[in-house]
């Protein structure tokens, strides 16, 4: 993520009346035509990836694959790196930043999240954004929720239907809701 904007908001609360709020707002609209396109048609592999490269604003590699629909609220703040598999009906909520590093695997249903809001009444309606990074080798199950400023280790398995609260440590396996260490796996 190497965006002005992405430098100006990472781990930053913006308020509605700030001017990036509506800089935001125009990037989210842009991307919601191409998004809908990715989604509702027929695409060859090739065309498919290369739409998904406009929306996240970075060539995805050749090397990693999606399956549709796939989805984001902004997409210019998702990272994903060599030999990634996202499964269907995942959703990258990325204004506060996601890192997906290579080899990760990411079951259907699956939301990766890095935008929250103020628990103050008076200004809920702003953003809170925290990155997430999911490391090298992980694997997010079915239906699990990582959420704002979480880090998933190398090799780490975030169980099926998981919620993930706080940093799970490379080779753990986490389950539950929130999720704890189930397991430690030796070293790979």
């Amino acid at each position: 993520m190497k965006s002005s904007l992405f430098e100006q908001i990472k781990n930053k609360t913006i308020h509605p009346d700030d001017p990036l709020f509506e800089e935001i707002h125009q990037i989210v609209e842009e991307n919601q035509e191409k998004l809908m396109k990715l989604n509702t048609n027929y695409h060859e592999r090739k065309a498919r990836n290369q739409l998904f490269s406009e929306i996240i604003g970075q060539e995805l590699d050749e090397t990693t694959s999606f399956n549709l629909p796939i989805y984001t609220d902004f997409g210019r703040h998702l990272q994903i790196g060599k030999q990634v598999f996202i499964n269907c009906n995942v959703l990258f909520t990325d204004l506060g930043g996601i890192i997906i590093e290579d080899h990760v695997l990411i079951g259907p249903g699956a939301k990766i999240i890095s935008v929250g809001h103020p628990i103050d009444p008076k200004i809920r309606r702003s953003v809170q954004l925290n990155s997430v990074v999911i490391k090298r080798k992980a694997w997010i199950g079915a239906g699990a929720t990582i959420l704002p400023g979480v880090t998933v280790g190398e090799n780490a398995i975030v169980a099926a239907d998981a919620t993930v609260t706080k940093d799970v440590q490379p080779n753990t396996i986490v389950a539950g809701t929130p999720a704890k260490v189930i397991r430690v796996m030796d070293e790979v």
